[in-house]
């Protein structure tokens, strides 16, 4: 009976990963054609270390969806092209926790009352990673 139940879930597991397998690649290609049609003079926005600079770069992180370990190169990047600490980690919270684009695989698969509820939530987190770390590290943004 145990062999029965294991097949059945080595099956069902099989077919959800041929159904999002797709998905995933469209969403994937998706990142990068933004990444490359998005000109390097807009990086320079991400230098203000204003309220406004928080937004922006909390708005561009939830678009371009990245990985916790891509941030650490990505973040080391920018804090030498002069990016704000505040800024930065707005950007960086909102890059690994929001999807807007992985949002139509992520709504098909979870349900689309839980990824809206959860990209939001994630959303408001960045911008006050942002904030508080402006707060913490002693200024304002």
């Amino acid at each position: 009976m145990e062999n029965l139940t294991i097949n059945t879930a080595v099956k069902q597991t099989l077919r959800n990963i041929k159904m999002t397998l797709p998905m995933l690649f469209g969403v994937i290609f998706f990142m990068g054609l933004i990444l490359q049609l998005i000109p390097n003079s807009f990086y320079s926005i991400l230098e203000t270390k204003n309220i406004f600079g928080i937004l922006i770069a909390t708005g561009f992180g939830s678009i371009v969806a990245g990985t916790p370990v891509n941030s650490y190169i990505l973040g080391g990047e920018f804090l030498s092209k002069g990016v704000s600490f505040s800024v930065l980690a707005a950007f960086l919270a909102a890059w690994v926790t929001v999807g807007v684009i992985q949002f139509p695989a992520e709504s098909s698969l979870l349900g689309k009352k839980f990824a809206i509820i959860r990209n939001s939530c994630a959303f408001i987190s960045a911008i006050l990673i942002g904030f508080l770390t402006a707060i913490l590290l002693g200024f304002w943004v």
